[in-house]
């Protein structure tokens, strides 16, 4: 297994995982302060927070990288998998969910944050700093695993309470076959930019790998 953070650039890319972390962190922030402002009690904000996955998918961001920047273990298969999660979190804001709400100062700066900046930043990070040639083409498979059990998370959660984290999961407006269709064709991208990052992983590294 190799390991983040080897190498004579350390406290460089230690650096870097730190400023990762710190915008992660600061926009997460952001968002509970705002929350807490209409919810009874901080569990209670807690709770609404934990039903997006662009707060779950920052908040892996901000915990990887955070372990990083103290220089404690993050494998490059982890690292890898973080960017994927998260450019997911930018592409379908871009292409589904920007411009839908009206932001205030402070809420608009953590939908950069969350939404733009880290999305950038990691898989820059991931490009520059990460030893290449560690991934295999099933990894795309387990990290799917994390979207895919958000979705179904997501789902039963928005059933339950009558209210959907995201328009284009929303069973009550859309329908069971619109929502199912759209979560399809997200899996399916996610997993084809899956293998696409390990092949550039490989032909980075100069070789192939089974």
């Amino acid at each position: 297994m190799e390991w983040i953070g080897e190498g004579p650039l350390i406290g460089l890319r230690r650096l870097a995982a730190a400023l990762i972390a710190a915008a992660a962190w600061v926009g997460i922030g952001i968002h509970l302060e705002a929350q807490l402002s209409a919810s009874s009690s901080l569990p209670a904000a807690v709770w609404v927070l934990a039903g997006y996955f662009t707060v779950l998918a920052n908040l892996v961001v901000a915990l990887v990288f955070s372990t990083i920047a103290f220089d404690w273990n993050a494998s490059a298969r982890t690292v890898a998998g973080v960017a994927l999660a998260i450019v997911l979190v930018g592409v379908v804001y871009g292409v589904l969910l920007q411009g839908l709400r009206e932001l205030t100062a402070g809420a608009a700066l953590a939908n950069i944050l969350l939404h733009q900046v880290t999305p950038i930043l990691v898989p820059l990070y991931w490009l520059a700093s990460v030893p290449k040639g560690n991934l295999r083409w099933r990894e795309p498979l387990l990290w799917a695993a994390f979207p895919l059990a958000y979705f179904a998370y997501a789902l039963l959660r928005g059933s339950a309470e009558g209210h959907f984290a995201y328009p284009f999961i929303d069973l009550a407006a859309k329908g069971a076959r619109q929502v199912a269709m759209s979560v399809a064709v997200i899996a399916l991208c996610f997993l084809i930019a899956g293998w696409v990052l390990v092949w550039l992983d490989h032909r980075l590294a100069g070789h192939g790998r089974g």
